[in-house]
């Protein structure tokens, strides 16, 4: 990779919405530098710079050039990188491509935040984040349905958007005493076939290091004295 194409991800690793970058740029073949913030602690000058507005991770910073927002990043990985040969992530059909789009925008506005009621609040509002978790997972589980993948044959859109929060599971589990694949099994079994490609499990931290960074966490936000 020369000077005419540099490629930096600012990401920090138990970001499901960092993982949605590394899976995209893996499944383009993209060569890039990989600069971890630790944004708990440690908002860098260079994430300050490049992201003034949020102050979050993922930033893709293409030629000096910076992209917010996990889910434009993947569609601007898709767009820029879509030489023969490369897999296409959303559907060349306006009205597909309006759909991926929109389940991708609900897992956005649900899943992070129904998840994290279970491991960041305490008494009723864990028992209704459980409930609001599940609720929508079966969800996205009906809009599976006996596809492969959400994209059809092929991982899509939708699959990248979703599938980094499988490497949360076992912390919804822990915190919330449930058993995701229990009520989920499709989904479940749909999260594992996602994991056999590479550029998910490579870009997937282990469950238990995404659960010991929670009650990390837990502590320094006062749940847990």
């Amino acid at each position: 990779m020369g000077k005419s194409e540099e490629v930096v991800l600012l990401n920090y690793w138990p970001s499901p919405y960092g993982m949605r970058a590394m899976i995209a740029l893996a499944e383009k073949g993209v060569q890039y530098e990989y600069v971890s913030v630790d944004v708990v602690n440690n908002k860098t000058e260079l994430l300050l710079q490049m992201n003034p507005v949020h102050k979050k991770v993922p930033v893709l910073i293409h030629n000096g050039s910076p992209v917010c927002e996990s889910l434009v990043i993947v569609q601007y990985i898709d767009e820029l990188w879509a030489a023969d040969g490369k897999p296409v992530f959303l559907p060349s059909d306006p009205y597909q491509r309006a759909q991926a789009r929109f389940w991708a925008h609900y897992i956005d506005e649900q899943i992070f935040e129904f998840g994290r009621k279970i491991w960041i609040k305490t008494g009723e509002e864990v028992e209704k984040g459980k409930k609001e978790l599940v609720d929508s997972l079966k969800l996205m589980e009906s809009q599976l349905g006996d596809k492969p993948y959400f994209g059809g044959e092929e991982l899509g859109y939708v699959d990248i958007a979703l599938v980094p929060y499988y490497s949360w599971f076992y912390t919804y589990e822990q915190f919330g005493n449930i058993s995701i694949e229990a009520e989920c099994p499709k989904l479940v079994e749909w999260a594992k076939r996602c994991m056999k490609k590479e550029s998910v499990s490579k870009a997937l931290p282990d469950p238990v290091k995404v659960h010991d960074f929670v009650v990390m966490l837990r502590k320094k936000f006062g749940v847990d004295s």
